[in-house]
């Protein structure tokens, strides 16, 4: 309805500059800003996380970043539960949400809903991670890419409870996880006129920033971090195999050294920005932007589509 207010929904790969717009948008316009992104939910999580630095959250409201401990685990229907009674307060505020991050499949039940999915079965969800002990998370990996490889693509091979859900999806009702999405399930979104803003910067310009970022997180403590991180949790901490992460705790166990973890990550957030487009370019009414969210006519474009 013409009436309903506006929710800016801010998509696009890591790197693309999301946070530098959403901020551009939220102090124009009176906004409120939702993270999106599955890893910055968890505490004590930052330097691999790339989230709002305190500069960045105290130039707008943020909701659900640091709300998760590191031994919990946060399913796409509790995210989109959460976040839409954030975005209740924030209308009732009347004050603009903005929705940003990469997590596409959080967006997808934030927006449209959640598939009527079969109930969890420990017994198979065993079964799932013994294999991932003796074989590696690259082995459900490619059991889900056989199964269903659309959401193979959006899920990282390292996000072992997003893998094994998907897998126990397709094991258990017999489809596709992607088939049950397009059957709808729960209800869509309703009481806001929502506003699709995509980011499509130019590809070798997007793996440089990745390649850059990637130094940087190094520099900014990511082995310290992740160090402590495993010392205090073990393997009990999911966000552990993230990206990132992963690769700097090779480097902590010695699998690695510095360069050749570095060279890791930067090409496991290539090869995920990739993924994520793959993903993105399938939401309806998206308008898309050929750009970085911190270059000004890009951001003056994006200000021309919202009427608040």
């Amino acid at each position: 309805m013409a009436s309903d207010p506006s929710l800016v929904v801010i998509l696009g790969p890591t790197g693309s500059g999301k946070t530098a717009l959403s901020l551009t948008i939220a102090e124009r316009f009176g906004g409120e800003i939702v993270n999106c992104d599955s890893v910055a939910t968890y505490r004590e999580f930052e330097v691999g996380t790339a989230k709002p630095t305190a500069n960045e959250r105290a130039r707008a409201p943020h909701h659900l970043l640091d709300f998760v401990e590191p031994t919990s685990y946060i399913t796409a229907g509790e995210y989109a539960r959460q976040a839409r009674e954030v975005l209740e307060q924030i209308k009732s505020r009347g004050n603009l949400p903005i929705v940003v991050g990469g997590t596409g499949l959080y967006l997808r039940a934030l927006l449209d809903g959640l598939f009527p999915g079969p109930q969890r079965s420990e017994e198979l969800r065993e079964r799932l991670r013994d294999l991932q002990e003796t074989k590696g998370a690259a082995y459900l990996h490619r059991i889900l890419r056989r199964l269903d490889p659309a959401a193979a693509l959006n899920i990282h091979a390292n996000d072992i409870p997003k893998l094994i859900r998907a897998i126990e999806v397709c094991l258990a009702s017999g489809q596709k996880m992607t088939e049950l999405w397009k059957g709808g399930g729960s209800e869509p979104l309703k009481g806001f006129c929502i506003l699709r803003l995509g980011l499509n910067p130019d590809r070798s310009a997007l793996y440089q920033r990745l390649n850059k970022r990637a130094e940087q997180m190094f520099s900014m403590g990511l082995v310290e971090e992740t160090r402590s991180l495993s010392e205090k949790y073990g393997n009990a901490a999911g966000p552990l195999n993230s990206l990132g992460y992963k690769q700097a705790l090779q480097l902590v166990q010695g699998q690695l050294d510095r360069s050749a973890a570095i060279q890791a990550v930067q090409q496991a957030h290539r090869n995920y920005a990739k993924r994520q487009m793959t993903w993105f370019r399938r939401e309806p009414n998206v308008i898309w932007m050929e750009g970085f969210g911190d270059d000004p006519q890009i951001q003056s474009a994006a200000l021309t589509q919202i009427v608040n």
